[in-house]
């Protein structure tokens, strides 16, 4: 487990001077009141804080830095708490302040014409979308978490989910942030343009640190135009290995339309079945394996399902696919979807579940899967593993859920033996520790083994060049 900061807590008049900076309107003393920015929503993380406060300006964020800078006290930037690697809670000794920030979600600007909107870093992920949408364009980024994670939040893990094939992950999507840094001064870097080769890339050093080198207050984000034509598609397959074939074989047929590519294992679906609400199987049968993909296209007459039927016929040939559907209406997508979007959640009622973010190249996903199992097996025999997710990005969940029967506290006891051989499969392919959900706390002693001695000497100067008093969510990443 990772230590403690050693920051000391604030005084009382540091407190009551923070407090003065958003009103007591806006800032939390009471520890009950605090309890739900204190807790991770998988519950592996408990923190306490000195104070919770919810600025709704930059120039509010800006002066708690700069007091905070100044007093040594440690900050904890918050999104919409739906991280999973411990990085927006507080440690257990009750030092830091949380700084939440729902409060920074206006939507400052729409640029149709450069298919751009200016939002802050705490408007909901689902909100940011419908307001695309009703603009007539599309905001793509799209996670299990849309309706409670906020902007900032997935900047600031670089957030990726089903799209990133299509439209890559959060880096790719952000044009420009505001960034409230260390010592309270505030960079406006929030420039719409494509292209500026005007020296060292800030603001890819903000997206992806999870609050160690500034907050982020503001963003401008890509838009897209809006599917015209749409079609969603899933397939059963005997076999993970002809998984990634059967991508090829898609992404030949279909190009840039292929924008979701997904792979479930029948236990996940049987998990979604058992615990989801409104949840049906769209099989006849089980398969072994299921892939979800999806074709969308800005343009009428794409013929998108003539591709998809083609691509899902030779599949049926060849034998990589046993079986497919394809939806025949928005509403059979959406369900289709469901079953991918609950495979996270429903884990919960089948006990502990040891979980894996990882990256490995596509074609050899199945040979992950094979070798992790084998070990699953030796190490906690009867352990139920639930690996999904991104295949067309490499991207897998790799979840472990508990033996029926056995004590949740005796098998969560072996996460961090389990998430260590695990990674060293994932290293020894190629591959990274940690895809989108960040490093935080629960991977940060991880990150030595993973990294270079050169990377991590790289950050850590970074981090004393943008935070020398270390200020800014200690004990994380780093």
């Amino acid at each position: 487990m990772t230590c403690e900061p050693s920051h000391k807590p604030p005084s009382p008049e540091t407190v009551d001077a923070l407090v003065r900076i958003v009103g007591e309107d806006h800032a939390i003393r009471d520890a009950d009141a605090m309890a739900p920015y204190l807790v991770e929503w998988r519950d592996r993380y408990r923190g306490k804080a000195a104070l919770v406060l919810k600025p709704g300006e930059t120039e509010e964020v800006s002066s708690i830095l700069k007091l905070a800078n100044e007093t040594r006290t440690a900050i904890v930037p918050q999104g919409g708490n739906t991280g999973l690697v411990g990085g927006q809670i507080p440690f257990e000794t009750g030092h830091e302040v949380v700084v939440a920030l729902e409060r920074l979600n206006r939507v400052r600007n729409i640029d149709l014409a450069s298919n751009c909107m200016t939002v802050e870093a705490g408007l909901v992920l689902a909100l940011a979308q419908q307001v695309a949408a009703n603009a007539g364009r599309l905001f793509p980024l799209s996670l299990a978490s849309g309706g409670s994670c906020q902007i900032g939040g997935v900047l600031a893990t670089n957030a990726g989910g089903t799209a990133v094939l299509a439209y890559g992950s959060a880096r790719d999507l952000a044009l420009g942030l505001e960034v409230v840094l260390a010592d309270g001064r505030v960079w406006d870097g929030l420039k719409s343009l494509r292209k500026d080769n005007s020296g060292y890339d800030l603001r890819d050093l903000f997206i992806g640190s999870e609050g160690t080198l500034g907050i982020i207050t503001a963003a401008v984000v890509r838009l897209f135009p809006k599917p015209a034509e749409r079609v969603t598609c899933m397939a059963g397959l005997s076999l993970l290995e002809a998984a990634p074939d059967f991508f090829a074989r898609v992404l030949a047929r279909a190009g840039p339309a292929l924008t979701a590519f997904e792979i479930m294992p029948r236990i996940g679906l049987d998990f979604v079945l058992r615990h989801g609400s409104d949840a049906g199987d769209p099989f006849p049968s089980p398969h072994a394996w299921y892939v979800l993909f999806e074709l969308t296209s800005p343009r009428e007459g794409e013929e998108l399902q003539r591709l998809a039927e083609t691509a899902l016929d030779e599949g049926l040939k060849t034998r990589e696919i046993e079986a497919a559907v394809i939806a025949s209406s928005l509403g059979q997508g959406a369900a289709l979807w469901r079953l991918r979007e609950l495979m996270s959640e429903v884990q919960k009622h089948e006990g502990g579940s040891i979980k894996h973010d990882v990256a490995v190249p596509v074609a050899r996903v199945p040979e992950f899967v094979a070798r992790a199992n084998q070990l699953v097996e030796l190490m906690i025999p009867g352990a139920r593993p639930v690996p999904f997710g991104h295949l067309g990005d490499g991207n897998i969940h790799y979840n472990v859920s508990q033996p029926p029967g056995m004590d949740r506290a005796i098998f969560l006891s072996h996460w961090e033996a389990l998430n260590a051989a695990v990674h060293e499969i994932v290293l020894d392919l190629g591959g990274s520790i940690s895809a989108e959900h960040g490093i935080g706390r629960l991977k940060r002693d991880l990150l030595p083994h993973a990294k270079s001695v050169i990377e991590l000497e790289l950050m850590r100067k970074i981090k004393a060049a943008f935070d020398p008093n270390g200020i800014l969510n200690p004990g994380k990443l780093l």
